[in-house]
């Protein structure tokens, strides 16, 4: 495994292991292999794993606390708060005021059965208040020794520039991948320019760049997929149509395409660490594996040809949760 920076000199390795399909959203939860595959990190030299209190409603935390228990210090653990669901699970809600940010970490904590967040991030940006005051809440849990580092999670440039100002930043958690290049433009950027770390989760666009969905049906019906418009009748069908160029790639280097996915993504920048999700052994080490496929500038470029910006039929969320992002 590699390892490499985020901000303020927090070294993770260059792939994590994002959690949330372990428990939500995408096909049967397995808690069994899910923690088979948490530990099989440590082997692998995979050192930081991605959670959140908003997947399955904390049941993701006390899942990755209880694959941690014993073993602590093999991992770096990032969790997120903010992102609020209704009774019934409705989506949109967002907290980010300053008196409940102690509350939801102290809550992390004890479902992730931990002393300390390595890495805590807001999930979403709050818009009804001051991303200055949000940040001045959290750092105090820096100041009290329940969090390591901070980072925000689907925040626009002047945001980035805004918390970054109050307590240096460690991360940006966004959406980034070969159909999703929208943080290209000023994002990227800014990043470089401040110092922070960028952690792309979706790296594999959920699933759909590693080729493993010919048809709709190939998703139960229960799948969070249904509801993205990338994932829906007519999209779908435009989207495979974008595939063939990187399977291409993939089968003249005999390595699959979610490896090619991931090399692209690593090969942005040294500060970036892809957190691509699973829940399942074999395709870990085979994401661990793509830290070792170096594209050359010919096939990097072929890529971004296939892939150019904007090149995927629908949005990469519905309407009314993008109206979220990007603050």
């Amino acid at each position: 495994m590699q390892y490499r920076e985020l901000g303020q000199g927090f070294r993770v390795s260059a792939i994590g292991l994002g959690c949330s399909g372990m428990s939500a959203d995408y096909g049967v939860p397995d808690d069994v292999e899910s923690i088979a595959t948490i530990h099989r990190c440590i082997e692998l030299g995979i050192t930081m794993l991605d959670t959140s209190d908003a997947y399955a409603a904390g049941v993701n935390e006390e899942l990755v606390g209880q694959a941690v228990k014993g073993k602590r210090d093999k991992y770096f653990i990032a969790s997120k708060f903010g992102n609020i669901r209704g009774p019934g699970g409705q989506r949109g809600g967002v907290n980010g005021k300053p008196d409940y940010v102690p509350v939801a970490c102290e809550a992390s904590l004890k479902r992730l059965g931990i002393d300390v967040i390595d890495l805590y991030y807001i999930h979403r940006i709050d818009p009804n208040v001051p991303i200055e005051d949000t940040i001045g809440a959290m750092s105090r849990l820096v100041e009290q020794g329940k969090v390591r580092y901070l980072g925000l999670c689907e925040a626009g440039p002047k945001t980035i520039r805004r918390a970054h100002a109050v307590h240096p930043l460690t991360a940006l958690e966004t959406e980034y991948s070969l159909w999703t290049r929208d943080v290209e433009a000023e994002i990227l950027p800014t990043l470089k320019e401040l110092g922070i770390g960028l952690v792309p989760y979706s790296p594999l666009g959920r699933g759909f760049l590693s080729g493993a969905f010919s048809k709709r049906d190939d998703l139960i019906a229960s799948d969070r997929r249904h509801a993205h418009p990338r994932f829906q009748e007519g999209n779908f069908e435009k989207n495979l149509s974008l595939l063939e160029p990187l399977k291409a790639a993939a089968d003249k280097r005999g390595v699959t395409m979610a490896q090619v996915a991931l090399a692209w993504v690593l090969a942005r920048g040294p500060n970036i660490v892809p957190i691509p999700g699973t829940k399942r052994r074999t395709y870990l080490e085979q994401n661990a594996a793509a830290v070792d496929i170096v594209l050359s500038e010919a096939e990097v470029k072929a890529l971004e040809q296939a892939f150019p910006p904007q090149a995927a039929a629908g949005l990469r969320y519905p309407e009314f949760q993008l109206k979220m992002m990007g603050i």
